[in-house]
């Protein structure tokens, strides 16, 4: 009472025998209508559930693409789980979705579980804060996942040694950064707010270098630089906004906001419209990402467009072209403005 049925219990009520049972429910082998019939049946009336992991150890059952993310509320991340998603499908795979909360005890309890339950491939997505204990947690990692016949794969993180055989898919963070505040720069804008990064983040000093880098190509000074970064998302975005504006009481020497991702950028255009500054004609804004947000906000996000769902995809694919290989593989994936309404030109 109480316990699952097992295999041998379907055996035993249809009266055949275990590798019969097996056969049918595998689907891969012939067997006589009468005892699929018979063992089908008995399933039923048992309520018999196969065991994932058992018939994974064996080589049957569906093949699974795992994605681990900090959340499953951000637009980002949803647009890579959906590129994994679509990709896998093509090729036959289920993709199970999971989040982090970026904690490394649930991120490393999750990877075990996943390789347990020999998943093809493991997806880890989204920036960290990088340090000597995260690199060793990666090789573990890859190495162990590897040691199953499968695979680890990184999604904006940084890539590990080159050594650790794992699947690399980067997207261009500096070069994003570097257009977008080279955007303003020729729109006549000379200072620029950096606000709701998340410092020691290697998404946000990747975008810090292309900020940085753009200045110095346009004969700003760094000391004219204006970095106030606390995290990323719209709470993080408010409270950087507000300090600003209070430390100047609500006239601030920056003409433009470099928003560190898009839901900074429309909390900054809230909290300026509360100050009785508009976008674009008292303060220009401009984000990161090209969230679904960005076009609906009012006036229109310019912004940085990442390729979510193409990262997704890919790295999917060169997970599963490379299984088998000790090798680390890497592919960067290029960034774009897109081009809206929330910028103004300064007359020179």
């Amino acid at each position: 009472m109480g316990e699952r049925a097992t295999i041998r219990d379907v055996a035993a009520r249809a009266g055949v025998s275990v590798a019969t049972v097996s056969r049918v429910l595998a689907g891969n082998y012939p067997t006589s209508a009468a005892s699929r019939a018979k063992v089908l049946r008995a399933a039923k009336d048992l309520d018999y559930v196969a065991n994932a992991h058992a018939r994974a150890l064996a080589g049957a059952g569906r093949k699974t693409i795992a994605v681990l993310m900090l959340d499953v509320v951000s637009s980002f991340y949803a647009a890579i789980a959906q590129g994994v998603e679509k990709e896998a499908a093509q090729h036959d795979r289920l993709t199970l979705v999971a989040s982090t909360g970026a904690d490394p005890a649930r991120e490393l309890a999750l990877v075990q579980m996943m390789r347990e339950q020999a998943a093809e491939a493991v997806v880890l997505v989204g920036g960290v804060v990088e340090d000597a204990a995260y690199r060793e947690r990666m090789a573990q990692y890859a190495q162990s996942l590897a040691a199953a016949g499968s695979r680890l794969v990184l999604c904006g993180r940084p890539a590990p040694a080159p050594d650790v055989p794992a699947v690399v898919v980067e997207y261009d963070n500096e070069a994003g950064a570097h257009a977008i505040t080279s955007h303003l720069l020729g729109a006549g804008h000379r200072r620029i707010a950096l606000i709701g990064y998340q410092p020691g983040n290697t998404t946000g000093e990747d975008r810090v270098r292309g900020y940085l880098r753009a200045l110095d190509d346009h004969g700003v000074p760094r000391a004219d630089a204006l970095l106030h970064g606390i995290g990323f998302g719209q709470h993080n975005g408010d409270e950087a906004i507000r300090d600003l504006l209070r430390k100047a009481d609500g006239k601030p020497d920056f003409t433009a906001v470099f928003a560190g991702d898009d839901r900074v950028a429309a909390a900054v255009i809230r909290a300026l419209g509360e100050y009785g500054l508009r976008v674009p004609e008292d303060i220009s804004v401009v984000g990161y990402n090209d969230d679904p947000v960005a076009a609906d906000i009012t006036p229109g996000l310019t912004t940085v467009h990442i390729p979510g769902e193409e990262v997704g995809r890919t790295a999917v694919r060169l997970a599963l072209n490379g299984a088998g290989r000790s090798g680390q593989q890497r592919q960067l994936l290029g960034t774009h403005i897109v081009i809206r309404d929330s910028v103004r030109r300064l007359a020179p």
